[in-house]
């Protein structure tokens, strides 16, 4: 019997200088501006699996500049971590590592590879972690624009960027811990990764950032070179016939058996990036909003599917609206109640709404750096009287019940309706300690002292409760397996998919998931992002500050 044709050698290429994209775009501009950056899934799939393909001979990955989050870092690293283990030689390079900014994740990142390169004349920036706020008050001050926001409880700094000129002692507090966590796990990692003590690697950020010679010399990379004689050594030791193919473009080889088996029990995935609004997911102004019809809809579709056996939710949210988020839990608590386990995965970021829609899940993986918790509320409104005196604007209106221009922004809240308020932020509080207590299994203090709207990280959490292990998606597709009783390579697939051609056919009812298809503009217009950083109401009174760590 005559042989099957051998399948050509493969040298996989990992660009990193670029942010992968973990949900395609809605829109078809978004589309065409991401179509050259790697799909996070795709790539990851290779990292964990093209190890063991005979064809796979070896890894060579960019690194420098992307900006990736700490927890995408994690992430990926992970990946390289596993493919590294299958004893195929991989290389991370760089043109350079800092140049004017911070090198220290995309270091990280190469780590996880046999060897570093870098370029003689690049700089290795391990210079640490640093997170900068702005702070907007003096500057609406200057305006004649008044902030009249409240808070539960202290922590609760996403209102304190707007109402004050600096840090309070809990919003300082509370960052610098998480640029402390992961700072300490940089430095962990690359002194395992380099075989250096952990006071090595710290003398030597001291000493940041350093010329390419100055990081050989320190142990901190391997080699110095330029791209071709990176690219030349690595033929070396794979074969000059390797083909050259980016990670996330590999697929693996499917037996007959796997195509046809497309009814067999699977894992059903729910998407939960962006910030949480009502409605349908489309654009924002910050970017993708995640919206509670369209996310309740998929939930349903897995509750109500026999082959869906478990649900792996995926939630990279900063929070946002406290009735959209209060809709999801209610539907992942009755997919978990209807006997499916929920297994959450939290990406960079599951803080505030964010925790509100995970808290109920059988299990919460994060990655050690995820931003999480902000378990609190905020509310209020912004008040620009001043402004338009100032622009010489008047203003005439009339008004008939108890609280009609209550939320008007031209003019403050009277006494009686900041009780109001105060009133509705206590009972959203409550009610969100409440439901984090039930899910967790915590007693109402217990959840209580980890909320007040503290952030925390995903190493923090996992020591207070609020999440039960540190790891990514692959993790959490590999518990939501366990918990179903299903194999190890049973299927991930959407919970709920339409297809481009069904779209165009008008829904039948509100249960059919071409009704959630559509995708709706910003009301904003072209205004949104300017909108966005005035802080004009629009992200509801659950969404985190925005926090950034570098």
């Amino acid at each position: 019997m005559p042989s099957l044709p051998r399948r050509r050698g493969r040298l996989l290429e990992l660009d990193l200088t670029t942010v992968p994209i973990e949900v395609e775009p809605e829109d078809v501009v978004g589309r065409l501006r991401s179509r050259h950056r790697p799909r996070l899934t795709a790539l990851l799939r290779a990292l964990h699996e093209a190890g063991d393909d005979p064809s796979v001979r070896g890894l060579l990955v960019k690194v420098g500049g992307s900006a990736l989050p700490w927890a995408t870092v994690q992430e990926i690293r992970s990946g390289l971590v596993a493919f590294a283990r299958s004893g195929k030689p991989s290389t991370a390079w760089a043109e350079t590592l800092g140049e004017g900014g911070s090198g220290t994740a995309d270091y990280v990142l190469a780590t996880a590879c046999g060897q570093v390169w870098l370029q003689p004349s690049a700089e290795l920036a391990l210079v640490g972690v640093a997170s900068e706020t702005t702070f907007l008050r003096g500057a609406l001050d200057k305006l004649g624009v008044e902030p009249q926001l409240d808070k539960r409880h202290e922590y609760k700094n996403a209102a304190d960027r707007i109402m004050r000129t600096e840090f309070t002692p809990e919003h300082r507090e509370a960052v610098d811990r998480l640029a402390a966590s992961a700072w300490e796990g940089a430095v962990t990692t690359v002194a395992a990764a380099r075989g250096l003590s952990v006071d090595d690697v710290r003398s030597v950020a001291e000493r940041a950032p350093l010329s390419a010679a100055e990081a050989r010399d320190a142990g901190l990379v391997d080699r110095i070179g330029y791209r071709d004689e990176v690219y030349a050594e690595m033929r070396k030791q794979v074969g000059d016939d390797a083909q050259l193919l980016y990670a996330d473009q590999w697929t693996p080889r499917r037996s007959v058996g796997t195509l046809l088996a497309r009814q067999r029990d699977f894992v059903a995935v729910v998407d939960g990036h962006g910030e949480i609004v009502p409605g349908r997911t489309r654009q924002g102004p910050r970017g993708r909003q995640l919206g509670s019809d369209t996310v309740s809809a998929a939930l349903r579709a897995a509750r109500d599917d026999e082959h869906a056996k478990a649900v792996l939710f995926r939630v990279d949210s900063p929070g946002g609206s406290a009735v959209a988020s209060d809709t999801i839990w209610r539907e992942v608590t009755l997919v978990r109640d209807a006997g499916k386990p929920v297994i959450v995965s939290m990406g960079a970021v599951a803080g505030s709404g964010g925790y509100y829609i995970a808290c109920p899940a059988d299990v919460i993986v994060a990655q050690p750096a995820t931003i999480t918790g902000s378990i609190g509320v905020l509310g209020g409104k912004i008040v620009v009287t001043g402004l338009l005196d100032r622009l010489g604007l008047g203003t005439g209106a009339v008004e008939h019940g108890g609280a009609a221009r209550m939320f008007s922004s031209r003019r403050g809240f009277t006494d009686d309706e900041q009780q109001r308020l105060a009133a509705m932020l206590d009972r959203i509080y409550a009610d969100f300690v409440q439901k984090v207590a039930d899910g967790r299994g915590l007693t109402r203090d217990a959840a209580d002292a980890v909320a007040r709207g503290r952030v925390w990280s995903g190493a923090d959490a996992a020591g207070n409760g609020l999440v039960d292990v540190l790891g990514g998606m692959r993790d959490a597709a590999r518990l939501a397996r366990e918990r179903a009783g299903l194999p190890a390579d049973a299927p991930l697939r959407p919970a709920l998919h339409v297809p481009p051609l069904a779209r165009l056919g008008r829904a039948r009812s509100s249960e059919d998931p071409r009704a959630l298809a559509r995708v709706t503009l910003s009301p904003w217009g072209d205004l949104a992002a300017l909108a966005a950083e005035l802080g004009l109401p629009g992200g509801g009174p659950l969404r985190m500050p925005g926090i950034r760590l570098r």
